[in-house]
């Protein structure tokens, strides 16, 4: 089988490469990325000598290098990773994400559609999206799979736009697909621009952790490793044009997330404890701030067998332990070095 993953030297997206590459050697994975701030070859630098891996850079919303790819390759499932994904930024620049959001995906879609027309025999559009579909939950209740749509920013509009296309591209034209909605994800390789890599670094570099309005914004961690395991069973046993909610029953809120997150990095650090508390610091809420976010992940768990491997405090200490074994990752990521690796390994001939 030929599976083309897109956005797969980002965070979530290396996860899934690797998992999928080196579980199942029969397949050829193709990984799709445009390198953009967040995308990392250095993620995926132990794939390089495999005979089934494949790095291909490009843009997701150039549609004339889309069709040459599919013509050429003629790819038989996408899982589509491949996103915008940072509220703060969609706020700053929501044009960007719905050019890659949307756009990017209905280009996926139709090239996958002309390529296969109605031949649909074991092929899959798997699309990766978000419980930020489904707006925001008050203290009790959780998402499940037919909670209604009401993004609240940008980036989740985006995000409920193109799961949108998707199954009316399943209805419309038979294409069969599958959607998942996940939780916050949290672990290795994740760029420093999200809550707990940025305050990891922080705590190491003794600078400010700044933390939105109160800090009651509840979220559901899921563990990276746990989604892209839940990605795999989804892939191969899920069911047609049906969605599934991954999340990691883990409810927390960011203060009390942050302040387990510091005293786990006092004792790490063998600093004194309560001391990277007293980085905390408390700013102006951003607009739209959605307050709860919590995952009934009941349906994955009784149809595909699904479950978290770890707990929030199992995943955050071997997180925190990654990220401190690999400060050279973490430096490159800072400074900006590791947006060099494509051209030194790729096009040094």
């Amino acid at each position: 089988m030929k599976i083309l993953i897109t956005g797969g030297a980002g965070f979530i997206g290396s996860h899934v490469v690797r998992l999928f590459a080196t579980k199942y050697p029969n397949y050829q994975i193709y990984n799709l990325d445009a390198l953009t701030y967040a995308g990392n070859l250095e993620n995926l630098k132990d794939l390089e000598s495999l005979n089934n891996y494949t790095f291909i850079k490009g843009d997701i919303t150039n549609e004339d290098f889309i069709k040459q790819i599919f013509k050429k390759y003629k790819f038989e499932a996408i899982i589509h990773l491949a996103a915008e994904s940072h509220v703060d930024r969609s706020i700053t620049d929501p044009l960007a994400f719905a050019k890659t959001n949307i756009l990017g995906t209905m280009i996926l879609l139709n090239a996958f559609k002309n390529l296969w027309k109605d031949n649909w025999n074991d092929k899959l559009f798997y699309h990766i999206s978000t419980d930020e579909v489904y707006g925001t939950l008050g203290t009790d209740g959780l998402f499940k799979e037919s909670t209604p749509y009401a993004p609240n920013s940008p980036y989740s509009a985006s995000k409920a736009s193109s799961d949108h296309f998707v199954r009316a591209y399943g209805e419309t034209y038979n294409l069969p697909y599958v959607i998942s909605n996940c939780s916050n994800n949290y672990g290795p390789n994740q760029f420093p621009e999200k809550l707990i890599p940025l305050f990891i670094n922080n705590i190491i570099n003794n600078k400010v952790l700044p933390v939105y309005g109160d800090g009651n914004y509840t979220r559901d961690w899921l563990y990276v490793k746990d989604h892209a395991i839940a990605i795999d069973l989804i892939f191969h046993k899920g069911k047609n044009a049906e969605t599934y909610n991954i999340g990691g029953f883990n409810e927390w809120k960011n203060l009390d997330l942050v302040k387990l997150l510091c005293d786990v990095m006092d004792e790490k650090l063998d600093r004194k404890l309560g001391s990277s508390q007293e980085l905390i610091t408390f700013i102006k809420d951003r607009p739209g701030h959605d307050l709860r976010y919590a995952i009934d992940a009941s349906k994955i768990n009784n149809n595909l067998g699904w479950s978290p491997s770890v707990t929030f405090e199992q995943g955050l200490l071997k997180t925190v332990d990654w990220y401190l074994e690999n400060s050279e990752w973490l430096q490159n990521v800072t400074s900006g070095n590791y947006q060099s690796y494509y051209d030194k390994m790729y096009l040094q001939n």
